[in-house]
């Protein structure tokens, strides 16, 4: 198949897209006067924007890109089942091969009990539909006043009005009506910004026991579920301490309440084992999946739901669903990534020999004088910018400030890494080489020392007061 490589040049392109496209997470005025990054195509962890740069992507997309891009086996299987079957829904006691065959084999990699799929098209989909499913599931058992989500600040669980409450983030819910009742945040576990002088150990536990707090507060019969991230994503890599995980099982374990693990983008592989419940070992009552679910090469998530759950929403009608619910061409490239995974073992590849050989590289970078830890688990890690290692300190200026400008040094020495405030993040394509993971390495360097030397040279290099 040739590539189509003949397009407008870059600024009609630009100018077309500020004419018509809203981006998300966008200011659009700024956008406008900078132009979009227009990428054209892509190869294995590296992309080619319209000018013909090349960027090693080192965020695999949105978190998603597991196998990597240009592989044709997903684009072969979504031909096919276009041309069998290209749409049918799963309502009114209906369904399809490739629904039920996705839902089998997802029932086979889960933890646990986990043997039931309630189909959604993104992470966002599938927790609006847990808000629905754990509130009809207490109602079911005859206590519909136990309607009480808990979640984190810091968390994202997506952006729509219902998975927008469940994120803490607060510049999302200053927006469009957000909390929506009866969701309550805890703190998160994130020790280098808010561990103080406790050690991680106590700090993990702290805010692992604010949930028991939240419950008596609240009151055990108000309080349906808690919602968490194995490790917080889009809120910075937040690699909880060691004991905050086993106090919170405990915690959801005692007090009955049910256990929901984000999983959308710890899911297939990224942490080195094919959920991150099972790395962390977790015993959720449910699972979000999406992102890795089909690697992003098409548009597919689901919640995985345990016996005892999903035993009780069976006995009634769950009057919740979306038209591509099980969509068949997304089930059938899913699966085909499922089985790309599997059968060139690039999960336990992550975990044996290149989640370990990016950490040992990862860690280096705490070497930096504008770094000052480098938590990695898997294919997912950060490094936390500061003017002072010692004291954890942040920068003087307005946070976020100082991340962004490394964000533009690593665009321009040709590396996608994301920003989080002061904080970079990575989570490359699982399929990334020992010869690209030290070029990664390398570019990140290479960006860090010009954010150094351009924060020295505008006196920026100040801690907060």
């Amino acid at each position: 198949m040739t590539l189509i490589t003949n397009h407008l040049p870059t600024a009609e392109l630009q100018a077309l897209d500020a004419a018509h496209h809203l981006h998300p997470f966008t200011n659009g005025a700024e956008l406008e006067t900078k132009g979009a990054r227009v990428i054209t195509r892509a190869k294995g962890v590296t992309l080619t924007d319209s000018d013909g740069n090349n960027y090693l992507d080192a965020m695999a997309g949105l978190w998603c890109v597991n196998i990597g891009y240009g592989r044709d086996e997903p684009a072969e299987a979504a031909a096919r089942q276009m041309r069998e079957l290209p749409f049918y829904n799963t309502f009114f006691q209906t369904t399809h091969v490739p629904a039920i065959a996705l839902a089998a084999r997802l029932a086979e990699l889960a933890p646990g009990d986990l043997n039931h799929v309630f189909f959604a098209g993104s992470g966002s989909e599938a927790n609006d539909t847990n808000i629905r499913m754990v509130r009809t599931y207490w109602a079911q058992k005859g206590q519909p006043e136990k309607n009480i989500i808990i979640s984190r600040k810091n968390a994202y669980h997506g952006s729509s009005m219902g998975s927008g409450s469940l994120g803490g983030m607060t510049f999302m819910h200053e927006q469009g009506g957000l909390p929506i009742p009866n969701i309550h945040h805890i703190d998160q576990p994130h020790w280098w910004s808010e561990g103080g002088d406790t050690s991680p150990e106590d700090f993990g536990l702290e805010r692992a026991r604010q949930l028991e707090q939240a419950i008596e507060d609240l009151g055990a019969d108000r309080v349906a579920a808690f919602i968490a991230e194995p490790i917080q994503g889009a809120g910075g890599v937040v690699v909880p301490p060691a004991t905050y995980w086993p106090e919170i099982q405990r915690i959801c374990d005692e007090h009955g309440i049910l256990l929901i693990a984000d999983e959308v983008i710890c899911g297939f592989g990224r942490t080195g084992s094919w959920f991150g419940s099972t790395t962390l070992d977790i015993r959720p009552h449910i699972m979000t999946v999406a992102k890795g679910l089909s690697s992003g090469y098409a548009p597919i998530g689901g919640s995985i739901v345990c016996d005892e759950v999903a035993e009780v929403i069976n006995n009634c009608e769950f009057a919740h669903g979306y038209t591509y619910s099980g969509h068949p061409m997304a089930c059938a490239v899913a699966l085909e990534n499922l089985r790309i995974l599997d059968e060139e073992g690039i999960v336990d590849r992550v975990a044996q020999h290149s989640g370990p050989y990016l950490q040992q590289k990862w860690h280096g970078l705490v070497e930096h004088p504008l770094v000052g830890e480098a938590p990695i688990v898997g294919m997912m890690g950060s490094i936390a910018l500061t003017p002072d290692a010692a004291t954890r300190a942040k920068f003087a200026g307005n946070e976020g400030d100082v991340g962004l400008i490394c964000r533009e040094h690593c665009f321009q020495n040709g590396l996608v890494m994301r920003h989080v405030g002061d904080r970079m993040i990575i989570s490359p394509p699982l399929v990334i080489t020992d010869a690209e993971i030290d070029t990664l390495v390398e570019r990140a360097w290479t960006a860090l020392d010009l954010t150094h030397a351009q924060l020295k040279q505008d006196g920026l290099l100040k801690a907060a007061k």
